[in-house]
């Protein structure tokens, strides 16, 4: 086998490793410039955008929705759950602790007594101390409206269709819905909030008084009693006012002596028949004495 001299090995090995840092240093050279470029570029495109969306605020419009958009899909690609930002804006919702004092107190006790959360409760009390000055009418006499007729539940109807909060009747007030987009609008808690006011507002000035005017309201005006209807409602709206001057004032109503009595004996009751022997069929029982 032919052996090559030593020296020219040697020479031919300095110049293969000469020829291989010399590529990797154009590659490298050739990688930093075309970044450099390409950033330089990328900057400028985006001075470009900048430029021609601060011209045309419609050019933003249409970017932003383009951005909302994909980062929507990404959303969705990688949870599986369809998102819409816009869900917090139609949420009827705020926080009771950013009201006025009065307004908090009325949001978290009607929270407590009608197991609401206070939420939406707090954007409803806001609403109707919004709406009820413009009117003429007390808040609490609104807020006390709602407890009454649909215990805060905006989906509620009555067997004569009667809806929402308020239970407004939708066929006989359709138009006053139009402002809002139409009747459904009357299960859209703060439409039917306002439109309920308008149609309360109404009663009370045909009426000439509170009273008359909820007996109007409640459709008993051509009826010799409204069932005690007004008494309830005037009756839950001092409690509020109550609330409102931060009174303390019980969610639940005292329990006459007979519901009280009926209580014990249902409670003593339970407990004897947990204390039965086991395996006693009901027919083996003895009656229970008068």
């Amino acid at each position: 086998m032919k052996k090559f001299p030593s020296h020219l090995v040697e020479h031919t090995w300095a110049r293969m490793s000469f020829g291989m840092r010399t590529f990797a240093t154009d590659v490298v050279q050739g990688f930093f410039a075309i970044t450099h470029n390409s950033l330089a570029l990328l900057g400028l495109a985006l001075f470009c955008g900048l430029m021609a969306m601060s011209v045309r605020p419609e050019l933003r419009t249409v970017a932003e929705s383009k951005l909302i958009s994909w980062l929507q899909e990404r959303q969705y690609d990688e949870l599986g759950l369809a998102s819409d930002s816009e869900a917090v804006d139609r949420a009827t919702a705020t926080d009771p602790r950013d009201l006025p004092k009065v307004q908090s107190n009325v949001a978290y006790w009607l929270s407590r007594k009608y197991r609401v959360a206070p939420e939406p409760l707090g954007a409803l009390v806001a609403e109707a101390y919004e709406a009820g000055p413009k009117a003429g009418i007390d808040p609490t006499l609104i807020l006390a409206i709602m407890a009454i007729e649909s215990s805060f539940n905006p989906f509620a109807q009555s067997p004569v269709g009667a809806q929402g909060l308020m239970q407004v009747m939708t066929k006989v007030h359709a138009s006053k819905y139009d402002a809002f987009g139409g009747k459904h609008a009357a299960f859209d808690p703060v439409a039917n909030l306002r439109v309920g006011v308008a149609v309360l507002q109404e009663c009370v000035q045909r009426a000439g008084s509170v009273e008359g005017g909820l007996k109007l309201y409640v459709g008993a005006g051509n009826l010799e009693s409204d069932s005690g209807y007004a008494n309830k409602v005037l009756a839950e709206q001092q409690r509020l006012q109550q609330v409102a001057k931060g009174l303390r004032v019980p969610t639940a109503p005292p329990a006459t002596a007979m519901e009280a009595a009926t209580a014990r004996i249902e409670s003593l009751l339970e407990k004897a028949q947990r204390l039965s022997p086991f395996g006693r069929d009901e027919e083996e029982k003895p009656p229970l004495k008068d």
